[in-house]
């Protein structure tokens, strides 16, 4: 268990992970809790992020820094989206062990996954077969942290563990128009058709693929909790286990906002993965379950759109 006192180090603090670990750390009553801007600290230079670890020798650290992005942003940028979520987490992970750090909780993403894996997707299928070309660079490089944390375990005796959310939405999310996930994505475009009273909006797919959503919140509960109550080196999934269509999903968004026009689908465009439900046993067995059902989620998630409008220009 950690102390209330104890170093705690939050990687990626602005980001929507990062500043949900946060808010529930202080809610829990962490009072030294340190971090850096990307402006104090680039996680890509090595130099930077040693002499950082070596000075503030944090007792616990929680990897929520990464460059993200939906399906678009996936396939324009293969290159920089495997080289900077690999490089920086190697730092931060290997600058974390060379300081005597007592635990790490490396973030990663369901899309770790093969493309057709059995359903629910269990923590061992991990490498059983083909990734989802869309997205294959971003998670090569999340393979790469998991099982460099695995192996220094194994090697050095160290107590790094990794959790692997599902689709996450909630406070802080990036609502960019092409750079966005599918659901702060739809709240945007929604949005924006209501204010416009535009007759009709129309989404990328046929609205079949079935997607699994975790309100960040209730993930950043979550990651606290195996914080102070896992250790092992098979990664724990985190989610909802419960599964609805992109179209089902955009018809729920639409009723959230209150637009009313007509939602056509654009089949020319990519569906992505078919299926990706998480197997949460392994989270439920350990004592845990989510909070959030995605209606409510999605209501907050949007009043915070609202709240932050410039936010939709990220």
């Amino acid at each position: 268990m950690m102390d209330k006192n104890a170093k705690i180090y939050v990687a990626g603090h602005r980001g929507m992970v990062g500043s949900a670990i946060l808010r529930e750390l202080q809610r829990q009553g962490y009072t030294n809790i340190i971090t850096r801007t990307h402006k104090e600290l680039d996680l890509t230079r090595q130099d930077a992020v040693e002499a950082f670890f070596a000075a503030e020798k944090p007792e616990y650290v929680f990897l929520a820094a990464a460059k993200v992005g939906g399906i678009v942003a996936n396939n324009e940028a293969l290159a920089d989206f495997m080289y900077d979520n690999m490089i920086l987490e190697m730092n931060v992970i290997h600058a974390a062990w060379q300081n005597g750090c007592k635990k790490l909780e490396f973030l990663g993403s369901s899309c770790i996954y093969p493309r057709l894996a059995p359903q629910p997707m269990k923590e061992d299928c991990l490498l059983t077969s083909a990734l989802e070309k869309t997205n294959e660079a971003y998670a090569l490089a999340k393979i790469s942290g998991l099982k460099y944390c695995e192996y220094l375990n194994r090697q050095y005796g160290t107590d790094y563990i990794s959790v692997m959310p599902t689709n996450l939405y909630g406070p802080n999310d990036n609502y960019h128009p092409t750079h966005s996930h599918v659901l702060p994505a739809l709240i945007r475009r929604f949005h924006e058709a209501k204010e416009q009273n535009l007759p009709y909006v129309t989404c990328w797919g046929d609205g079949s693929p079935l997607r699994e959503f975790l309100y960040v919140d209730d993930l950043a509960n979550l990651c606290v909790f195996l914080m102070n109550n896992y250790s092992g080196n098979e990664t724990v999934n985190a989610g909802t286990g419960k599964e609805l269509t992109i179209k089902e999903l955009t018809e729920l968004v639409a009723k959230v906002i209150g637009y009313t026009g007509e939602i056509r689908w654009d089949p020319s465009k990519p569906n992505g993965t078919p299926r990706k439900l998480l197997d949460v046993s392994k989270a439920t067995a350990l004592g845990w379950t989510y909070k959030t059902e995605l209606e409510d989620g999605i209501r907050l998630t949007y009043q915070d759109f609202l709240n932050n409008p410039m936010r939709a220009e990220r």
